[in-house]
């Protein structure tokens, strides 16, 4: 099994009023490519 490098347990991210993630839970291994993106795909908000 390879070396988890990102590791995240109830991770919550607020802007304001908006919950951007809400409680999420999750590992990266060495050699994955991983990408967490937004509802705009862009991972960021936008008004």
């Amino acid at each position: 099994m390879k070396d988890v490098v990102i590791s995240t347990d109830k991770l919550t991210k607020k802007f304001g009023d908006f919950i951007a993630t809400n409680e999420i839970t999750f590992d990266v291994h060495a050699g994955e490519i991983f990408g967490f993106l937004g509802a705009n795909g862009a991972g960021r908000r936008r008004q």
